[in-house]
C-alpha cells in the first residue's frame, strides 16, 4: 500500500508538483504586494518589506518589520546610496535568466532601465510553469537575508533560483516558463526557461529563491 501511494504522489508531482500560486502571465497581475500566507505549497509572495512610495532610508527600514529587517546594507552595486523614487516597478526592469556556475542554479538578472534610481529589497515571487501542468510550482524563500539594493539607471542586480536537477536518468518533470514578480510589485514577467525537474516525491519542497541582491553580483 505504501508503493502505490509513493508512486501516485510521484504522477501528482509530474501532473501538477504539488503546486498553488499566483497564475501571473508577463506584465500581468500578481497577489497585490506578494504577500506571504504561510502556505506550504505557495512562496511566490515576495517580501513585504519596503514601500512603494518612501524616499528615505528610515522609511523603508520602518516598513521592513519582518524576518529580513535586521539586513539594511546596500548590496553590491547598489546605487552609491544616491537618492531614490522608490521600489522598482516591472515596467522599468529588464529581466533575463542564465543557468548559474552551480548545477541545479538559475540566476536572474534584473536592469533597471527607467530613467531614474530605484530600489529593490525582499524575495521576488517566482512561479515556474509546465505545459504538462494545470497549476505552476511556487519557490520557497530560502533562510537568507535581503540586502536593500538601490539601482541606477542602466545598473543590475541578481537573484538565484536552487532546484533539484534531474539525475535519475529518467524523464523529469520539465519546466518551460518562469514567471516573476518583483519584490514589493504586483505585475509580473514570463521568462523562458528550460528546467528538468526530477519526479520524486518532496523535489517541489527543494525549489527555492533567495532575495534580490544577494550570490555573486
Amino acid at each position: 500500500m505504501r508503493a502505490q501511494k509513493l508512486t501516485l504522489a510521484a504522477l501528482a508531482l509530474a501532473a501538477g508538483l504539488s503546486l498553488t500560486a499566483c497564475q501571473g502571465s508577463e506584465d500581468s497581475a500578481a497577489n497585490a504586494n506578494n504577500s506571504g500566507t504561510g502556505s506550504s505549497s505557495s512562496s511566490s509572495a515576495s517580501s513585504s518589506s519596503g514601500t512603494s512610495g518612501g524616499g528615505s532610508t528610515s522609511d523603508k527600514d520602518a516598513a521592513s518589520a519582518n524576518d529580513d529587517s535586521n539586513a539594511t546594507e546596500s548590496a553590491p552595486g547598489s546605487g552609491n546610496g544616491q537618492i531614490t523614487t522608490g521600489h522598482c516597478k516591472t515596467a522599468n526592469l529588464d529581466f533575463s535568466s542564465s543557468h548559474g556556475m552551480g548545477e541545479g542554479d538559475l540566476v536572474v538578472s534584473l536592469k533597471n532601465t527607467g530613467g531614474d534610481a530605484c530600489t529593490l529589497k525582499g524575495f521576488p515571487g517566482v512561479d515556474l510553469r509546465s505545459q504538462d501542468a494545470a497549476k505552476p510550482l511556487s519557490a520557497k524563500r530560502s533562510n537568507l537575508a535581503a540586502p536593500a539594493v538601490a539601482l541606477q539607471s542602466g545598473e543590475t542586480t541578481r537573484f538565484t533560483l536552487h532546484y533539484p536537477p534531474n539525475n535519475t536518468g529518467g524523464t523529469g518533470a520539465y519546466v518551460s516558463s518562469m514567471v516573476v514578480t518583483p519584490p514589493n510589485e504586483t505585475h509580473s514577467k514570463n521568462l523562458s526557461v528550460s528546467i528538468s525537474l526530477p519526479v520524486q516525491v518532496g523535489a517541489d519542497q527543494k525549489v527555492t529563491v533567495d532575495p534580490v541582491g544577494t550570490g555573486k553580483q
